[in-house]
């Protein structure tokens, strides 16, 4: 079985994968990353998360082959839900988990992230995103992915404030969806380590910012109102307030 760990960028994705990732190797499945190394899935599993990119027929096939043979392992990806996601997941071979955040404070962090990577001569995949409206567009193209995951059946949905502020019931929910026992030590240790503020120093728990509501001080109020008018039929559907 393949757990996908879904995210919208920004959005707390990274720190999602790394619990369900560890979480999942209290139950002995393999590390996702010597499944891409063995079965030579370098160019579908990319980065240090082991991200699949797109969720194409031809590259869930491909992670589908080590399942097939028995591994269970965890991969991450910030694509929409494809049918051929929806194939594997009925037959149970995909389990999949998706996490969003406010829009507006996730394009605000990925502008940033951006610009001090640009700043530091090492560019990254948000480097690009060099004013308000290059940004607004990046977002809005996830904020379609997450109407798309939201109307999908057998996925679990978390938002990024609720893990950071409600973080008990949240991995609870976790847990249960993963079919996993919270009485175990070794999974109750991996839920501390990877609760907000417990170490800071580890993968997958640092923030540089990661404020709830940061986009109110940092844009104009011509740019939140721009915000507004595109995000309005989102905002009140994903929890949020205008």
């Amino acid at each position: 079985m393949i757990v996908l760990s879904v995210g919208m960028p920004r959005a707390g994705s990274g720190w999602h994968y790394n619990l369900i990732h560890d979480l999942m190797k209290t139950t002995g499945c393999a590390d996702a990353r010597d499944i891409r190394e063995k079965y030579r899935l370098q160019k579908i599993l990319t980065e240090v998360n082991c991200n699949i990119g797109v969720l194409s027929p031809r590259r869930l096939a491909m992670v589908t082959l080590p399942a097939l043979m028995g591994n269970t392992f965890v991969i991450k990806a910030h694509a929409g839900p494809t049918s051929t996601s929806r194939l594997l997941t009925n037959f149970g071979l995909l389990r999949i988990t998706y996490i969003y955040r406010d829009p507006r404070d996730a394009m605000l962090s990925a502008f940033d992230y951006g610009q001090r990577a640009l700043a530091k001569g090492r560019p990254n995949a948000f480097s690009h995103l060099s004013d308000f409206e290059k940004s607004l567009d990046f977002i809005l193209e996830y904020v379609h992915i997450w109407e798309r995951w939201m109307g999908e059946k057998n996925v679990l949905i978390a938002r990024y404030e609720d893990l950071l502020t409600n973080y008990d019931v949240e991995s609870a929910k976790l847990v249960n969806y993963l079919k996993l026992d919270s009485t175990k030590p070794e999974v109750r240790a991996v839920i501390e380590r990877y609760r907000p503020g417990a170490n800071d120093s580890q993968q997958g728990l640092h923030f540089y910012k990661g404020k709830i509501g940061r986009f109110r001080e940092s844009y104009t109020d011509g740019q939140k109102a721009i915000l507004t008018e595109k995000l309005s039929r989102y905002l009140e559907r994903m929890g949020y307030e205008k």
